[in-house]
């Protein structure tokens, strides 16, 4: 089992299209994954990674939970150990009817979550579809050995809305710092994890997740970064128009630290099999920093583009205010290119990539808890960074 700490990029290696599968001898599975959020960055990591035979625990049996079919033009798992499951998990009636039929559940894997315009709206909707997958689950799953939370960032540092408005914890950053003082629907899920987990006498373990910025693929994931970017710069591309950074100095020249797909469903695996990581929350980033500036150079000769850095303030700007307007440019590129048919608003999340871009302090965190405990993965994240770009063209999601 020393699939955990192999330096090589995990499933995003396997090459596309390769239909090689474990398979489980007379249909026999010891553990039987539920994975919320299939469809997600890491969602869908999970379902690539756990069928593999080399995933401890295995050979596992996967439910693949999504409100929504993947896309049509993305092939599905080949694996006959994945099942997928629709589900709208904010309906509290589809989750019972849905999940607690599953009563052969051994490990949850909740990768899954809303974006609201506040806070407090964020609160009510996330801890509702927790809330409501545990309600469905715990009761039908006798066999229910542990629940991964995935979480992130913001546990150190706030919401959204309240990055710069309050003092986030110094970095870098560890697992033992208390909660901010501030609402966070990271807490309240916890605080609903715990309390649910009380009625099984706390016989099932749990773990939670916290990665930083992910770098990873899903075609309707709103925190793809790495995808984000690569639709930039091929609207750059398209318009004859250099590489331009939209961020912030201390982005551009600080240090910062990501967290690869792969490893964060790794790290979930490993928790949820592993004695010595039961009932504890872990960090997981790559393990190594890196700056934006040496991975814009990256994109831009993935491109083929001349790089513009930080050129001061007057010249900072928003990319959710460039690519406004950039709706019909980026269906000729489809066209022409014979890409993925998608729409801008599908692959473009600009909100999200002006968050990150434009933080004005290093915001690291410390892997050393994970390591204690026994996870000894990682990534280079300047090759985790290629890989998933990679996997974006290789996908026909940018030429």
């Amino acid at each position: 089992m020393s699939w955990w700490w192999a330096g090589a990029i995990g499933a995003v290696k396997k090459k596309i299209g390769d239909e090689s599968s474990a398979t489980a001898a007379a249909g026999k599975y010891p553990s039987v994954g539920l994975v919320i959020g299939a469809t997600g960055i890491v969602g869908m990591s999970l379902v690539e990674i756990l069928p593999l035979p080399d995933t401890p625990g295995g050979p596992w049996k996967i439910y693949a939970v999504s409100r929504r079919p993947r896309v049509d033009w993305l092939p599905p798992p080949s694996d006959s150990a994945v099942e997928n499951i629709y589900c709208d998990i904010s309906d509290s009636a589809d989750a019972l009817a849905t999940l607690s039929p599953l009563t052969d559940v051994t490990h949850l894997f909740f990768v899954a979550w809303a974006n609201r315009v506040t806070e407090i709206e964020n609160i009510a909707a996330n801890s509702a579809m927790l809330r409501n997958v545990l309600d469905a689950v715990i009761p039908s799953a006798p066999n229910l050995q542990h629940v991964c939370l995935q979480m992130g960032r913001k546990h150190y540092i706030g919401s959204f809305e309240s990055m710069g408005k309050i003092e986030p914890h110094e970095p870098p950053f560890h697992e033992n710092l208390p909660r901010l003082p501030i609402p966070n629907f990271y807490y309240d899920q916890e605080d609903i994890l715990f309390d649910s987990l009380r009625s099984r006498g706390n016989a099932v373990s749990w773990s939670v997740h916290r990665p930083t910025t992910i770098f990873g693929f899903s075609p309707t994931s709103r925190m793809n970064i790495v995808g984000s970017l690569c639709v930039y710069a091929a609207i750059c591309k398209r318009e004859g128009e250099p590489l331009r950074w939209p961020g912030s100095r201390i982005a551009w020249e600080g240090f910062s630290d990501a967290s690869d797909a792969d490893l964060i469903a790794e790290q979930q695996i490993w928790a949820a099999v592993d004695p010595y990581a039961k009932n504890e929350a872990f960090n997981c980033s790559n393990g190594d920093l890196f700056k934006w500036k040496h991975l814009w150079t990256i994109l831009a000769e993935q491109f083929e583009l001349e790089v513009v850095g930080y050129r001061g303030e007057e010249e900072r700007f928003k990319l959710e205010t460039a690519m406004k307007g950039k709706e019909d440019l980026w269906e000729k590129i489809v066209e022409e290119c014979q890409l993925a048919p998608t729409r801008l608003e599908e692959v473009g999340n600009w909100w999200f990539v002006d968050i990150v871009l434009n933080m004005e302090e290093e915001h690291v965190d410390s892997m050393n808890k994970s390591k204690e405990h026994g996870f000894l993965g990682f990534r280079n994240t300047k090759n985790s960074f290629m890989s998933w770009i990679d996997r974006m063209k290789g996908y026909k999601i940018v030429p």
